[in-house]
């Protein structure tokens, strides 16, 4: 199959916003200069180790926009593979990589206002674009990259995916290893720690670790965790896997409102959100859009971003959702589901006009290991598939008389339909209650009756949408209440 470079016009206007004025022109047949664009991806911009120089994977960690370009990591699992590294994108489209590469496992980036440098992997990148490297981190599998608590002027953390945090000064590049978190949070002994988020906001630092497996499945093993650090004390704040934790990366005039701190993990029965405002977590459930990622390492690239302008996108479980930047009063309102999908996402971010969606497509299992990015607007993920997914906020679950379950999310999703199930009561009372508004503000909306070992469901209305979604039990038993949305 032959590529021309004469582009239809979606994708021509596409090229020519990325090529400036320069290329605004009509492109022609004969022209070369003009990179190939195929579906939204530059083929000249992938990332991959030459030869067979990774065995494992060859991703897009992170990306961060800096110094008038696009600055990428490179990816490996396991510190394992070698030929890829730290990437910049001008804006002519070139693509180079850079002398200062380490090849490794990065996911991290942060932006140090306060010095104005920018940092991505090991790498810390001043507002000239001139690159140095924090030697004592680059074989470390770096997680994320957060403000520092005491010192966020010249110092910044940065967590490793085994758990080891340390504190590195963003001017001399000196480092120190402050806490091991296998310990701290007592994750036990055979659960592999896989620790992928961490932010710092209102007076604290706050951790996730994905660790999940047949063990967590079955329940035999709580290895996961989502935990918070005031500069003295650790708190465990959930036993269950997180791999996600973002908010606004620099301080700001909202920070003193308390701008909100998201954090989003999953169990076997749905996907958690936990929402920070002004001091107090509340707890969220959302339905999963499918099963692909029902493990540690399957789930590792799921991300909270704001990809614009006080605009968040987030990507769990195989759906995108438009994410409020404000939390008013404690109540999360306004979140809803763009699109169903199955792409592997590392990093978002906008540059030059357009959402860049990092890579990490192709491991060694099917071949060698490579990766690109996907440059297109924001507004084409509503077309990448309509919303759908299932989840519960009990399964098979003993739960006592007159418990409440979580909020669950319900706009946003066409058909939906409730299934319930008890046992050891001889005649259970599930209430289906909803929140309309997203302020708290609950009103009944069924009452649905289920004998001992007993089954019954219910569809909603097609058009019907309350905002959140949560079913109470006026009997103590062995419940099951989970939703279904397609």
């Amino acid at each position: 199959m032959s590529v021309h470079r004469r582009a239809v016009p979606a994708l021509a206007l596409l090229a020519a916003a990325c090529l400036g004025a320069a290329a605004a022109q009509e492109p022609t047949p004969d022209r070369t200069d003009r990179p190939v664009l195929v579906g939204n991806v530059f083929p000249h911009m992938t990332v991959s180790a030459p030869g067979v120089g990774s065995d494992s994977e060859a991703g897009i960690g992170a990306m961060i926009p800096w110094a008038d370009r696009l600055w990428a990591v490179g990816y490996v699992a396991h510190v394992r593979g070698e030929g890829i590294g730290l990437y910049e994108i001008g804006p002519d489209l070139s693509f180079t990589k850079r002398p200062e590469s380490v090849t490794g496992t990065f996911a991290d980036r942060l932006v140090h206002w306060d010095s104005k440098q920018a940092i991505i992997g090991p790498h810390i990148i001043d507002a000239e674009g001139n690159v140095r490297t924090f030697r004592e981190l680059a074989g470390h599998r770096l997680a994320a990259a957060a403000r520092h608590l005491v010192d966020p002027a010249n110092k910044v953390y940065f967590l490793t995916m085994e758990g080891l945090l340390f504190e590195a000064d963003v001017h001399t590049l000196e480092t120190k290893r402050l806490a091991n978190l296998v310990d701290e949070l007592k994750i036990p002994r055979g659960a592999t720690p896989h620790f992928k988020g961490a932010h710092a906001a209102q007076g604290r630092l706050v951790v996730a670790n994905n660790t999940y497996a047949e063990p967590e499945f079955l329940g035999e093993r709580a290895g996961g965790r989502l935990a918070e650090w005031d500069g003295e004390t650790w708190t465990v704040l959930e036993e269950e896997p997180f791999v996600e934790v973002s908010g606004k990366q620099n301080p700001g005039p909202g920070a003193q409102f308390g701008d909100p701190i998201y954090a989003v993990g999953w169990d076997r029965v749905s996907v958690i959100l936990r929402v920070l405002h002004a001091g107090k977590w509340s707890r969220y459930r959302l339905p999963k859009g499918g099963q692909s990622w029902e493990h540690a390492w399957a789930t590792e690239w799921m991300r909270i971003r704001e990809v614009q302008t006080e605009r968040y996108l987030m990507d769990a479980f195989g759906i995108f959702y438009d994410l409020p930047g404000m939390v008013y009063g404690g109540n999360v309102w306004g979140i809803r589901p763009i699109s169903t999908h199955l792409r592997i996402c590392p990093d978002m971010t906008y540059w030059r006009g357009l959402l860049v969606l990092a890579g990490d497509q192709t491991d060694n299992a099917v071949g060698q290991p490579q990766s690109n990015f996907w440059f297109g607007n924001i507004d084409d993920l509503w077309r990448w598939g309509k919303p759908s997914g299932w989840g519960a906020v009990w399964r098979d679950r003993d739960v006592k008389a007159g418990e409440v379950s979580d909020p669950f999310l319900m706009t946003g999703f066409d058909k939906k339909v409730l299934h319930l199930s008890q046992s050891g009561a001889a005649l259970a009372t599930f209430t289906v209650e909803v929140d309309f508004l997203g302020d708290g503000s609950w009103r009944t909306y069924k009452e649905i009756e289920v004998f001992d070992g007993g089954y019954e469901h219910h569809e909603f209305p097609d058009g019907y949408s309350a905002h959140w979604v949560r079913v109470r039990v006026n009997a103590a038993c062995k419940a099951t209440a989970a939703f279904a949305y397609n």
